[in-house]
């Protein structure tokens, strides 16, 4: 971890809207950047190796360098959706940002850490390691896109 930069907290919610309102009251977390991730802005989606349309309301706000995420998920399968069943709301992933993410996906696929989902939006790359047994959460990686990033769909607070 002494290499490692966790920058992100990603938390599996029921209710997005409800959930932003609640962090933003108690925390004072916000603004809150919103998005919808799933097919067509989202491409190359996968769920446990294989191709899958999958999608989910995602909210994201920085506080300090940490940025929080907030995942509802929409349509599936995906593991979002796994996580809401067999763990309820809660805490999902940890993730960091990697300057070359096939190198680190060889790297635990030698240590038999698989990706179990994955996908490309706004001309960056994310994937998830499947690390509940080794941290009781999943790890993410992602790279930054070197296309302009797409705008969040709506903010809260507005």
């Amino acid at each position: 971890m002494k290499e490692k930069k966790i920058m992100q907290v990603g938390i599996v919610v029921k209710d997005l809207e409800k959930s932003v309102k609640q962090y933003n009251d108690f925390f004072g977390a916000g603004p809150w950047d919103i998005y919808e991730y799933g097919p067509p802005r989202m491409t190359e989606g996968t769920y446990r190796g294989k191709p899958a349309d999958w999608s989910a309301l995602i909210g994201f706000c920085w506080t300090g360098d940490v940025q929080l995420e907030l995942i509802q998920p929409l349509t599936g399968p995906n593991i979002y959706f796994d996580h809401l069943e067999n763990n309820g709301e809660g805490l999902h992933h940890v993730k960091e940002r990697v300057e070359n993410c096939k190198e680190v996906i060889e790297e635990y696929q030698k240590k038999g850490i698989p990706v179990i989902q994955s996908g490309k939006f706004g001309g960056g790359e994310f994937y998830y390691f499947d690390t509940v047994p080794l941290l009781g959460i999943l790890y993410e990686i992602s790279k930054k896109g070197v296309k302009k990033s797409i705008g969040p769909d709506r903010r809260y607070p507005e």
